[in-house]
């Protein structure tokens, strides 16, 4: 996927029609106080004024490194920010380019323009952004969307990784896993069973799993095989709100949590 740099687009008139400059690093080093209450969070959109967003789309931030990254709802954006004075400024947006529904591609030139100039403000967990009239209040993505537990959670599987490409569990295929003390409960597609699991905060060991041996179509058995490979030994794994990642050497599963 290529990136569009979207620079043209945010030429960020201020509340008072003059031209917020492009900062010099100097003037906001990545430790100062205008960042530290930035770094490392990820904001969801919860309301906004002046402006109806596109049905069933939120706007997300995260910031992290002197950057920020975008998305609202098609392409994702992101590129370095400054907070001068009480105004964000990130005039430099690379943007993916995916082809979506004409509403979704405008939201995303408005988002770039509104990062680029709208002043900031930050009461503990929520944030707002102001710019043209137009009011956006975010929540700290981990009080709007908290990470789910990964004991006794359902995770279904949604994604089949193998190296830097991630394909889709074919249509009609249903495989899951359910952590509890010391063990997981298995279905892996086409057959069912469990084995245990010892767990840390970054690390899951599985121990050998023991599944039922009925034959399914190719598709189950193939989803049946990835996950098999997955469950085997040490994998690490990252829980971020209702997503679950197992990472292994040279494959993984991605998985959504159900209730």
């Amino acid at each position: 996927m290529s990136a569009l740099l979207l620079g043209a687009c945010t030429g960020a008139g201020s509340a008072g029609g003059g031209v917020v400059p492009t900062p010099e690093p100097s003037r906001d080093p990545p430790g100062s106080p205008a960042r530290q209450g930035l770094e490392g969070r990820t904001f969801l959109s919860t309301g906004v004024l002046g402006r109806l967003l596109v049905a069933g789309s939120r706007v997300r931030l995260r910031f992290g490194g002197g950057q920020v990254g975008a998305s609202a709802g098609c392409n994702s954006m992101g590129g370095p920010y400054a907070i001068v004075g009480d105004r964000l400024v990130a005039r430099q947006l690379a943007s993916t380019e995916m082809a979506c529904d004409p509403a979704l591609m405008d939201q995303d030139r408005w988002l770039a323009s509104l990062l680029d100039g709208a002043t900031i403000a930050l009461a503990g967990d929520t944030m707002t952004l102001a710019k043209d009239g137009v009011g956006l209040t975010l929540l700290d993505r981990e009080v709007a969307d908290p990470d789910r537990p990964l004991i006794g959670t359902r995770w279904v599987v949604d994604g089949l990784v193998s190296g830097d490409a991630v394909s889709s569990v074919p249509a009609g295929v249903v495989a899951a896993l359910t952590f509890a003390a010391g063990r997981v409960d298995v279905e892996a597609g086409c057959n069912g069973g469990g084995g245990p699991a010892t767990v840390t905060e970054a690390t899951i060991t599985f121990g050998p799993i023991a599944l039922t041996k009925m034959a399914c179509a190719g598709p189950a058995m193939e989803v049946e095989r990835v996950l098999s490979a997955v469950l085997a030994g040490q994998v690490g794994y990252t829980i971020e709100a209702a997503s679950l990642t197992l990472h292994a050497a040279d494959a993984g599963l991605t998985l959504h949590a159900v209730p």
